[in-house]
């Protein structure tokens, strides 16, 4: 059982699966006999809008809201969501789980702004870990790009301090048949490989 408070931020667009990923995380530490609080913050979430949400888990947790430099992971859905929550993250201690995705905000796409450039190795110095991870690859692989916050999900679970077989409890708990297997199979495809996705120099 984790001696302190783990704190985990989910960021993306609306219909990326951000807050089932963040309810598998927290029913996760719930079944670990972990103290749970979760919120989240959407947009205009349907319409592919910011989301972004809170797991906090340990001993005690007070509040569910994670503070500015205090997330031990960032789980970003897409690129752009990422750099936009990166100051939650600690300097130099933080870890960052980035999909490998660009999903254009509507101002980039009428012209009006410009997609910001992913600077990879400025975060290398910025991060006790960044793993860049081909996540929408992956799950067209495995038959669809819905899989993607799943995969992500395998490879948060190569930093959290939870077994596997909860993890596969639990993903088994809140997908129904025909989708239970293949988010079985999308989580161990990005478990398994996480080490290949660890940005180095």
């Amino acid at each position: 059982m984790p001696e302190k408070n783990h704190h985990v931020v989910f960021a993306g667009v609306g219909g990326q699966g951000i807050l089932t990923a963040s309810q598998i995380v927290a029913l996760v530490a719930m079944k670990e006999g972990l103290d749970v609080r979760k919120s989240e913050v959407k947009g205009l979430s349907q319409r592919g809008g910011s989301v972004v949400s809170f797991v906090k888990f340990g001993p005690i947790v007070y509040a569910p809201l994670v503070e500015a430099g205090t997330a031990d992971v960032l789980v970003g859905f897409e690129k752009a969501e990422a750099l936009r929550w990166l100051h939650y993250l600690p300097p130099g201690q933080g870890i960052m789980i980035v999909n490998d995705f660009e999903l254009p905000p509507i101002p980039v796409t009428l012209g009006h702004a410009t997609y910001p450039p992913f600077p990879e190795k400025d975060l290398q110095n910025q991060l006790a870990r960044l793993y860049k991870v081909p996540a929408k690859e992956i799950a067209e692989d495995l038959g669809s790009s819905l899989l993607m916050n799943t995969v992500l999900l395998g490879v948060l679970s190569r930093v959290l301090p939870f077994p596997v077989f909860r993890w596969e409890e639990v993903i088994g708990e809140v997908f129904v048949e025909p989708y239970r297997e293949r988010n079985l199979q999308a989580f161990h495809a990005g478990r398994d490989r996480a080490e290949e996705f660890v940005v180095t120099g």
